[in-house]
């Protein structure tokens, strides 16, 4: 059994960042970064929003920095998927297979996957034209004609946004009724750039190296036809990475992990000395700063935990 200080559980932005800070706090940290290293980011092509890269960066590209920059301060890592915890004791238990890790303290950063459609063709054009993030790449499209695909709170809230943005945007939905509540309905409906597309599905996104349109299937006659346009963005939810703390950590009913809402104990999970940070207890903003941003908070507050508690 290997004994640590911090164990950060995730490799985003969110724990990247905790890293930096946890190693150059002389935590030594170890990083169990899982097979899928580098969360969302890892699928996102131009990030022009991350202050300090005036030219913008690819998602990719801002994740070898972050963790070149974790590993230069002494953090380790692991590449490999956490396949059990054991949080509840002073020592905190993770395992990987049959290799067991103790820690002080534990920062969950696995974030949340963007929930998507399933078409070979949206994996096809994902960064290409597809997107599941408006506030990420709504810059992108001024002038151009996107569809928004979904019928909640999310959808309306990306239709919306991205009329600062595009010539047109089609908000398209299985249904005619939306569980989007009334008041973000209307505001798309008042927008003279938004039209709605109901009781339609996507069944393929059209284009070779970018997207050129989308076919849809209409879900009571079963007509197909093809729209044109620039850019898809999906706004269907998402999924945050939690299952494998389920009975341990507390979470609201979305599955996102509850931190304190003391300031001075942000990231604080029910859990003494297990911290959360990102897209996992973030289900408002997701955005790479803020994942940095609370991923620094965690660091800070496990190494006060830390300190508190030698």
């Amino acid at each position: 059994m290997e004994k640590r200080d911090v164990i950060i559980i995730g490799s985003g932005p969110a724990g990247l960042t905790a890293a930096i800070y946890a190693a150059r706090a002389n935590l030594k940290p170890l990083v169990i970064e899982g097979y899928g290293a580098g969360g969302q980011l890892m699928i996102t092509t131009e990030v022009e929003n991350f202050p300090g890269f005036k030219e913008g960066i690819t998602g990719p590209d801002l994740i070898t920095e972050l963790r070149a920059q974790a590993e230069k301060f002494g953090t380790e890592f692991l590449t490999a998927d956490v396949t059990k915890v054991e949080l509840s004791g002073d020592r905190k238990i993770v395992w990987e297979d049959e290799n067991r890790y103790e820690a002080k303290a534990v920062i969950v950063a696995t974030g949340a996957t963007a929930n998507l459609l399933g078409l070979e063709s949206e994996t096809r054009l994902m960064g290409r034209g597809v997107s599941a993030c408006a506030t990420c790449d709504g810059f992108f499209f001024k002038d151009k004609v996107v569809c928004v695909i979904g019928g909640g709170d999310s959808a309306m809230e990306e239709g919306t946004f991205l009329t600062k943005f595009a010539e047109k945007v089609y908000i398209i939905h299985r249904r005619d009724e939306f569980r989007a509540s009334k008041i973000m309905v209307e505001k798309a409906e008042n927008n003279p750039k938004v039209e709605f597309i109901l009781n339609a599905v996507p069944v393929e996104m059209l284009g070779d190296e970018r997207v050129s349109g989308i076919r849809l299937k209409d879900t009571k006659t079963g007509e197909k036809r093809d729209v044109d346009l620039d850019g898809i963005f999906v706004a269907i939810g998402h999924t945050p990475s939690t299952k494998l703390f389920k009975d341990q950590l507390d979470t609201d009913k979305k599955g996102y992990i509850i931190t304190s809402s003391d300031k001075n104990k942000a990231t604080h999970t029910n859990i003494p000395g297990v911290f959360a940070c990102g897209d996992v207890q973030d289900s408002s903003y997701r955005q790479a700063i803020t994942a940095a941003g609370s991923g620094c908070q965690a660091a800070l507050d496990s190494e006060r935990y830390i300190e508190e508690n030698e």
